[in-house]
């Protein structure tokens, strides 16, 4: 079996011709064909594409060109667009949905070399903490099958903890890149709002989506934001910013960086395994030379109910062009035009998005809309505000990425609301637009990883992915144990 760890390890192993990309592709598909099974990572996979671009990838290596991601296999949410593979967000609506484009984060990572091996699998329509809203399959955890991989980005998470993809793109709208990434026991960066191009990302929510990457260090997580970052003229909402390289960022001293823990995020109801590994990890935050500081968040407790009325009110507009005419699922017989989008859309989405439609047009609809939905937004920028007087004070914000470990399939499947408190230390990192990074710090008792989550001021990626790579340098997290 083939080391197929990090994309750095990948890279030197390919550079010196120990192995090919080929031959790295076959591995990544023979350690699927034995785990998929059990994991139910991957809604599709790509081999005829990662083959032919391995054999591209191997004539530019025999040629000397070799980037830092040329070869490297990765993983594809499956709300991400991909020309001519199915791109079906998990949902039976996009069942046989085939992209004339590719995102511009693919065509970025196709560029430089990377190796599509498929697109994973994920909560329908993103809206989920736990992959298990798939029209398709349940995704489990790899450290643990037992347990969720966290969501909605759990198939990319799985992948890339399972070995099963060398690293992984995700999306994240409330947490769903960091939470899977705490779960899972690998990083997950979720950029500043506009940092990376949305253009071919199936929306959820417009104002807080943001694609990002899943990989096991934080090396290789600035090396992929080398690729996918920067200025991108379909993205109306992506910022015009110069290009950085965040992997010439790691190593600078962060000898007296100021770090903020808030109050309001150590809080009953934070599992007493979780609180002690995060305390370890302030601990040894200031070993690097950090300075720790309490800081307040005061309106933090408004954030769940803050996010769920916008969400939910976005979501409501993006779906609406799902109606069963233009593409996606169209039931097969039906009497009238209304018939024929109720019927699509009540068969064509699953539950939890049907659940989160007619919320979110409730909050929309006239009467409402001033109690609900201007009320959130009016929330949202004090939630903002808060964040940028702590950032007067401190240079990062240290808290828990999530308050429990992963819990068990089916756990919370009947308790929606149980479910939404996963994200409660992620979403005011969306409302706000910020950056912020997961990190594995600990594991519990009984074998599940933990994480803490570093959150930077807007466009501040690199100095945050100093911090954490600083952390991850100078501590030693046991790695979660995975099959072979």
């Amino acid at each position: 079996m083939i080391n197929t760890d990090t994309i750095h390890g990948v890279h030197q192993a390919l550079k010196k011709k120990e192995v090919s990309a080929r031959e790295l592709v076959a591995s990544i598909y023979e350690r699927i064909e034995r785990l998929e099974g059990d994991i139910g990572a991957y809604i599709t996979l790509t081999p005829d594409m990662a083959f032919a671009q391995a054999d591209a990838a191997d004539r530019a290596i025999s040629s000397g060109d070799i980037g830092p991601l040329t070869g490297i296999p990765i993983a594809i949410k499956d709300n991400i667009c991909t020309r001519g593979v199915r791109t079906t967000c998990a949902s039976h609506i996009l069942s046989d949905f085939l992209p004339p484009y590719d995102a511009t984060v693919v065509s970025l990572l196709t560029q430089a070399g990377a190796i599509c091996i498929g697109k994973t699998n994920m909560d329908e329509f993103a809206m989920g903490s736990s992959t298990e809203n798939s029209s398709y399959k349940i995704t489990r955890n790899p450290v643990n099958t037992a347990y969720v991989p966290g969501g909605s980005s759990g198939g990319s998470a799985a992948s890339v903890s399972a070995g099963m993809a060398v690293a992984a793109l995700g999306s994240d709208t409330g947490g769903s890149i960091r939470q899977p990434a705490s779960y899972c026991g690998i990083v997950g960066l979720k950029p500043t709002y506009g940092r990376v191009s949305r253009y071919g990302l199936v929306a959820f929510a417009s104002s807080l989506d943001q694609i990002g990457p899943l990989c096991k260090n934080v090396t290789d997580t600035a090396t992929m934001m080398d690729i996918i970052s920067g200025h991108d003229t379909r993205d109306a909402t992506c910022a015009k910013r110069p290009p950085e390289s965040y992997t010439s960022g790691l190593g600078a001293s962060i000898n007296g960086v100021r770090v903020g823990i808030p109050k309001e995020y150590f809080i009953e109801g934070i599992e007493g395994e979780v609180s002690a590994a995060v305390n370890g990890a302030i601990q040894d935050i200031k070993k690097t030379g950090c300075v720790v500081k309490e800081v307040s968040l005061p309106h933090t407790p408004y954030t769940i109910s803050t996010y769920y009325v916008l969400a939910t009110a976005e979501a409501s507009s993006n779906l609406a062009r799902y109606d069963g005419v233009r593409y996606g699922y169209r039931v097969p017989l039906a009497n009238s035009l209304l018939e024929m989008y109720t019927k699509s859309r009540m068969i064509g989405f699953g539950p939890e998005v049907k659940r989160r439609i007619m919320l979110g047009t409730y909050v929309l609809s006239s009467g409402y809309y001033d109690a609900y939905y201007k009320k959130a937004q009016q929330m949202r920028t004090l939630i903002t505000q808060d964040f940028m007087d702590v950032f007067k004070q401190v240079d990062v914000v240290l808290t828990p990425t999530a308050p429990t470990t992963a819990f068990k399939i089916g756990e919370k499947s009947d308790n929606p609301l149980q479910m939404y408190l996963s994200d409660i230390f992620t979403i005011s990192v969306n409302l706000a637009g910020l950056p912020a990074i997961s990190i594995p710090c600990g594991m519990s008792k009984e074998g599940l990883p933990i994480g803490f989550q570093l959150i930077g001021r807007p466009f501040d990626e690199t100095h945050l992915l100093n911090i954490a790579y600083q952390y991850e340098k100078k501590t030693t997290v046991c790695s979660p144990t995975i099959k072979n």
